[in-house]
């Protein structure tokens, strides 16, 4: 077998025609899979059936005249083998819904590639799925996450993500599916800590924006980075994760990446309030989803709830949600009482 992928040819069904769904098309296409692709409105799958580029999400790059585009769910996932679900947050409850139904959930392997924490239920994206789909088991549930725009991997640049499961076999399915010379791929057995790395990263990056944005300088910001991993090796650890996850790449890499990247979409938000906008006038003229906005608002909850102290989270919140102005959660954030640098 290759090391750098399987020999296997499998029948991928991508759920989710946006950048990143149509940046691990295109990668899976080039592991000689045989690769469908949904998108929900009939009228944009057309126009990328056409014209084969994704010009608002991916532009220049060339969607392969193999990868069927479609509208119709049932035709993706037809006979699939792999079904990798890469949809916004707030919209996974309603596609897995849609995809209950149909006879390849019974069998195929489902990968995650969903980074979030959905509103008022304060569920992880696999434990999403798992709720809607009683036919899908854990150990047939991959949750992909890690260091990954898809501007970049659309492109062929060098990415290290992870699969995560708790059965090694499906986490060693995906992981070969996925891997290509310039897509590496590690297998964990610790999905809550990935899923929750990759989620909670996304409110420290639009406090990383705000610093940017607001003029607070180097120091401010390299401060900011390692206190958030803090605060997500709290909330994690109280949830059942492996608190070295996060010193990993769906910990530490993926916070660096979305705290720096200029195509971090939470970044470029939390830079835009950090110039004095508000957060409609920011959400009214972005083309992709920030899922830091939301998940901002579970990972605030999920802090009252299970006690875990989130100074930062919590500034973000009242920055976002409350109005809050960025100089005075600054002065208060600095002004807490003293304490010892702890990870715990």
């Amino acid at each position: 077998m290759d090391l750098c992928g399987s020999t296997q040819r499998l029948r991928v069904a991508i759920i989710g025609a946006g950048g990143w769904g149509t940046a691990l098309a295109i990668l899976l296409h080039g592991n000689g899979h045989k690769v469908r692709m949904w998108e929900y409105r009939p009228e944009v799958a057309a126009e990328l059936a056409a014209r084969r580029e994704n010009r608002q999400l991916l532009p220049g790059v060339r969607i392969p005249g193999e990868i069927l585009i479609t509208a119709d769910l049932e035709q993706v996932a037809l006979r699939a083998d792999l079904v990798v679900v890469a949809v916004p947050s707030h919209t996974m409850r309603e596609v897995a819904r849609r995809l209950r139904p149909l006879p390849a959930m019974k069998t195929a392997l489902v990968v995650s590639a969903t980074k979030g924490i959905e509103n008022d239920s304060l569920m992880r994206m696999t434990e999403v799925l798992l709720e809607e789909m009683p036919q899908l088991d854990a150990g047939r549930l991959v949750a992909l996450s890690g260091p990954s725009h898809a501007e970049e991997v659309s492109r062929g640049i060098s990415t290290a993500v992870v699969c995560a499961c708790p059965c090694e076999e499906s986490a060693r399915m995906a992981q070969r599916a996925f891997m290509s010379k310039t897509f590496r791929v590690y297998t964990s057995a610790d999905v809550i800590g990935v899923e929750l790395g990759g989620a909670l990263k996304n409110v420290i990056a639009i406090a990383a924006g705000i610093c940017d944005g607001a003029g607070f300088g180097d120091n401010t910001k390299a401060a900011l980075q390692p206190r958030g991993l803090v605060e997500i090796v709290r909330l994690g650890v109280k949830l059942g994760a492996n608190p070295l996850t996060f010193a990993g790449l769906t910990g530490m890499g993926d916070l660096i990446v979305t705290c720096m990247s200029r195509y971090s979409r939470n970044r470029y938000l939390g830079e835009q309030i950090g110039k004095g906008r508000t957060l409609q006038q920011v959400l009214a003229e972005m083309v992709m989803v920030a899922e830091g906005v939301r998940t901002t608002r579970s990972a605030y909850e999920l802090s009252r709830r299970h006690n875990v102290e989130m100074p930062i989270t919590q500034e973000v919140y009242r920055i976002l949600f409350e109005g809050k102005d960025p100089r005075a959660a600054l002065e208060d954030l600095m002004t807490r009482d003293a304490k010892t640098e702890a990870w715990g």
